[in-house]
Parts: C-alpha cells; structure tokens; sequence
C-alpha cells in the first residue's frame, strides 16, 4: 500500500510538472506591450531634428515641433501632426526644402506623406504648391496625383499631378490646366 501511494503521488507530480511546462509559452512581446495601447504611439518627441545621412554626408534633415512614433504597428509609422520642415541636400550641398502642415514617414518602405499647404523651393527658386506631395527617400523622388501650381523661371505651370526629382532638373506638371509666362519687373 505504501508503494502504491508514492506511486500515485510521484505520478500525480509528474502530470503537474508536465501541464505547468507545457501550458507556458513565450509572452515577452505581450509583456512589452503592457500599458500601451494599440491606438496610442509608442513615443512621443517633442522638437524632433532628425538628420539622415549616407556615407557621412547628410542628405536630409527633417524638423518639427512633435512626432508620434507609431512602430509598434504591423506596417511601422512615425507622425508629424504639427507641421514638418524637410530639408533635403544633393550631392553639391544645395537645399531642397519642403515645409508641410502634416507628415506621415513610413519606415518600412521609406516614403514621406507631406500634406496640408505643401511648399517646394528648390536651390534653383523653382517652387511647387500642392496639398498632398510624396516623397521617395530610397529614390529621391517627388510625386502627387493631386492639383499642382508649379513655378519655375520662366513660367508657371498648373495640373492635376506631378512628378519630378528632388531637384527638379526631370519636374514634370502632369494634365497641364494652365501655362503663364513668368514677367521680370
């Protein structure tokens, strides 16, 4: 009898063992997550001039007053809802700046979505007024399928869409609506 009950229980904390080993799986990222909300950034920065660099130089550099850092979502994002200002640098050191009253920066394919009284001035006083303007970071391009107002030396150019490097030696006013000749006084 007395082999029988060790038996039992030698068994019986076996069975424990094994359900307690087996129920447990690994939570790390649920225990990370604990007090952030699914609808809440994940960071907030406030006065946010963020520089991107290649090969040591920096190519860009994007300013703005408050960025919401959005990456713990599934298709990562960072949101500049106060306005942003985007300076970016060609290979000569000359400046593009963009300036725009929201932005939304997608990380995992590296595209800029600028919208709200979006300005464009390059280096060469060439400027590109639209309310919604992408930026491609990995290709440095500037496109809009939306109404543009483009001004260059000469003329100033009115369309439904736009595309155009960064510097805008290849801009390109998509569905022309309006061409007026610029006047020196």
């Amino acid at each position: 009898m007395i082999i029988n009950k060790q038996y039992i229980f030698k068994n019986g904390v076996i069975a424990l063992a094994m359900t307690l080993f087996f129920s447990c799986k690994n939570n790390f990222q649920e225990i990370k997550n604990i007090g952030v909300s699914e609808n809440e950034p994940q960071g907030v920065g406030i006065d946010i001039n963020a520089k991107r660099t290649d090969s040591g130089r920096v190519v860009a550099n994007l300013m703005t007053p408050k960025m919401l850092d959005f990456e713990n979502r599934k298709f990562g994002y960072s949101e500049c809802p106060q306005g942003v200002v985007l300076d970016i640098f060609d290979e000569n050191n000359q400046k593009t700046r963009v300036i725009a009253d929201y932005a939304i920066i997608y990380s995992a394919t590296d595209l800029v979505d600028l919208q709200g009284n979006v300005i464009v001035a390059s280096s060469e006083k060439d400027s590109l007024f639209a309310e919604q303007l992408y930026f491609d970071q990995n290709k440095q391009w500037l496109f809009t399928n939306l109404p543009v107002t483009y001004k260059s030396k000469d003329y100033l150019t009115k369309g439904s869409g736009f595309d155009s490097d960064r510097d805008f030696k290849k801009a390109e006013v998509l569905e022309i609506s309006g061409l007026f000749a610029v006047q020196e006084d």
